[in-house]
């Protein structure tokens, strides 16, 4: 039997059992700022962090219901790709192509301002640019990943951008038996997310900004947040709270909390390493639709992981057995790609909601007159996102001209979710689909058309 970590805080995340966070209180009594932000993750604490670089005198304040970092921020995978949800369908929209494209050459730039605000205050959050990789590990994957490199093209993307990998070329960088080929892109590095978190909440209290743990925005409206002890006053209120949306009144069924599952394993020995590669710490995955990812740590673990579920009611888990299933199933998933792994110790097991909007895209807006913005919906890609989010919705705030302001997907709010038990039926039948249609390629079959057809218009592609 693998090794399991017994240290406390197992259950949330490798990430937060090796890095600490300074201690911060609760809000008590009433305070007045510029601007109140609801939710301590990544969203929020760059929109801080930019609203004080713009304006120093600003008074901001942000509010967390347990501790920055606590939910996807400090879960996730640690990629901060230049990628996300949703652009297909403004690429394919004459009326949003350029704009999208534009956003598109704005996601790739912040991979690199992530890199320039971690060095250039100090904050050791493992920054390594190493690109990410595509793997085709069944053969139909050949042909759609070759296909995503001409789309790329034909929007003006070269191979600065995305480059198709043969085998030869592939075997520089990481070595799979399951690797036919590889669409590659330098526009991803591997992070540690909770020592960024940890590290801006440090520079954003330095800076001023008010930040309280254990306080849950219990409503917020025009010109006011009410906590349990105490409320914010503040001329503009900012939705940071991602796939938590769902618990704020007045906000439910915004954003569904879709789960997603992670291990880490012992640090591996040099030895192992020469048989995989990844010297760069470049990121990996492949192209199925339940989606998996990994990275090379800087401490020389693999941390993996996987789409999981979504909890009927939309209801929201943050502790998991280390015994259940979906963890196995996680491990040979890593174990398929590497069958070197295999009796490799895994220490750490978690998982964490991410929030996706109806439409499958992400957002940012604001409502002047309602004195409220927003932005989130990443679908699982949020780490760079959440950055030119924050930029943007700074800008938006301080009425800046920049050209952030009207990329493609500012402006909008978020739809509706359907009620149970619709909801919960629809992604039971994406998930059971989706694991078919995979299945199917990954076993070196054409996937159902019918099945495939469903399944994309499910997930809005």
């Amino acid at each position: 039997m693998p090794k399991v970590d017994e240290s406390p805080g197992q259950n949330i995340s490798f990430w937060h059992t090796t890095t600490s966070q300074t201690p911060l209180t609760p809000l008590a009594g009433d305070i007045e700022v510029d601007v109140a932000i609801v939710g301590g993750g990544f969203t929020g604490l760059w929109t801080a962090y930019y609203l004080k670089s713009l304006d120093p005198g600003l008074g901001v304040a942000i509010v967390e219901a347990n501790f920055p970092g606590y939910g996807a921020s400090g879960r996730n995978g640690g990629w901060a790709v230049g990628e996300m949800a949703g652009m297909a369908t403004r690429f394919a929209d004459p009326e949003t192509r350029e704009s999208a494209i534009r956003l598109q050459r704005a996601l790739f730039d912040t991979v690199d301002e992530i890199g320039r605000v971690a060095r250039e205050e100090g904050i050791d959050c493992h920054y390594a640019k190493g690109g990410t990789i595509n793997l085709a590990t069944a053969p139909i994957h050949v042909e759609h990943l070759q296909a995503e490199v001409a789309h790329w093209a034909s929007l003006g993307f070269g191979e600065e951008d995305f480059r198709w990998l043969e085998a030869d070329e592939i075997a520089k960088r990481v070595r799979s038996p399951k690797a036919r080929g590889a669409l590659f892109s330098p526009h991803c590095a591997a992070i540690h997310p909770f020592r960024l978190v940890s590290g801006l909440v440090d520079v954003l209290l330095g800076q001023g900004v008010q930040i309280f743990s254990e306080t849950p925005a219990i409503r917020f409206e025009k010109d006011k947040v009410s906590t349990p002890n105490g409320n914010i006053k503040a001329s503009m209120i900012v939705q940071a709270t991602e796939a938590y949306t769902d618990s704020l009144p007045g906000r439910r069924r915004q954003l569904l909390p879709f789960y997603s599952m992670m291990i880490a394993t012992e640090p591996l020995s040099q030895e192992i390493w020469d048989e995989i590669g990844l010297a760069a710490r470049e990121t990996f995955g492949d192209p199925r639709r339940m989606v998996i990812y990994g990275q090379r740590t800087a401490d020389d673990r693999i941390a993996f992981g996987a789409r999981g579920g979504y909890q009927f009611g939309s209801r929201i888990r943050s502790e998991f057995s280390p015994e259940e299933k979906v963890f196995e199933e996680t491990r040979q998933s890593l174990e398929e790609l590497f069958p070197v792994l295999k009796g490799v110790g895994v220490t750490h097991r978690w998982g964490g909601a991410l929030g996706i909007p109806r439409d499958w895209r992400p957002v940012v807006g604001i409502d002047r007159q309602a004195g409220k913005a927003w932005a989130g919906g990443y679908v699982g890609e949020g780490v760079a996102a959440t950055n030119l989010a924050g930029r943007t919705l700074a800008d938006l705030i301080l009425e800046q001209d920049s050209p952030r302001v009207d990329l493609a997907w500012v402006g909008a709010s978020f739809g509706t979710w359907e009620p149970e038990p619709l909801r919960w039926l629809g992604i039971s039948i994406m998930n059971r689909l989706g694991d078919r249609l995979d299945g199917q390629e990954l076993a070196g079959a054409s996937p159902s058309r019918a099945l495939s057809s469903v399944y994309d218009w499910i997930v809005k592609k």
